[in-house]
């Protein structure tokens, strides 16, 4: 018997209790830089050597970091629904807690990307976390952080549509709603596919009454959702 789909939207909220620093706090500084000096398009012309310097130390970050009991639940899921994960984090996280279907939306911290032909790309492991301006890919390529820096498309953004519109049951996590294109992916689901939105402070949601929000971090969230759902099943 074919499962249903599960389509889940993941943002900061569900790394963030593993420890992994939040994209931009309230003074618009990620880990003390200006965000536009290290996740634009701009400011890796103006100063590659910072980006790759930003991004190596994030990686090293995210080696101590481990899964917590909201992926860990995710994939717990995957017993009952045909579960695809769309997420706008670029840690592994989902990955190492046993995902099978994980969509990045603004790319991976763990992989590199060549500057001349942005579709070859090499995954990175703990004895190969650095890398700079001149390193070179095993093609030859110089290359960069495997990252969507503000300025550039969403290349994932499409397939991330096309499953929303398919989803028989859709889940947005730890996410704002204000980062476009993500926070658009609401506006294709189906009417009468239900809904959940889970997040300690969640964001308006315009009194959609398809929209059941879960006012909870995501560890306590994803709990909830999971008894919520197997009501339904």
């Amino acid at each position: 018997m074919k499962k249903p789909l599960l389509v889940i939207s993941t943002g900061a909220g569900i790394s963030a209790e593993s420890g992994i620093s939040t994209f931009r706090d309230a003074g618009g500084l990620w880990e003390n830089h200006p965000v536009m000096e290290v996740a634009s398009a701009t400011g890796f012309r103006k100063n590659p050597a910072l980006i790759h310097r930003f991004y190596n130390e994030r990686r090293r970050q995210l080696l101590d970091a481990q899964p917590n009991a909201a992926h860990r639940a995710l994939v717990d899921l995957e017993k009952d629904y045909d579960v695809h994960v769309i997420t706008q984090n670029v840690d592994d996280l989902h990955e190492r807690a046993g995902s099978k279907n994980v969509l990045h939306l603004h790319g991976e911290l763990m992989k590199i990307r060549s500057i001349a032909h942005p579709e070859y790309t090499e995954t990175l492991d703990s004895g190969r976390l650095e890398t700079t301006p001149g390193t070179r890919g095993r093609n030859g390529d110089l290359m960069r952080p495997h990252i969507v820096f503000f300025e550039e498309a969403v290349p994932n953004i499409e397939p991330a549509i096309e499953l929303v519109r398919r989803a028989d049951v859709f889940v947005v996590i730890g996410t704002s709603l204000v980062v476009y294109p993500a926070a658009g992916l609401l506006q294709f689901v189906r009417p009468g596919t239900p809904v959940y939105y889970i997040d300690p402070h969640p964001a308006a949601t315009h009194g959609s009454p398809a929209v059941r929000v879960i006012a909870k971090k995501a560890t306590e969230g994803v709990a909830d959702l999971a008894r919520l759902l197997a009501k339904q099943a």
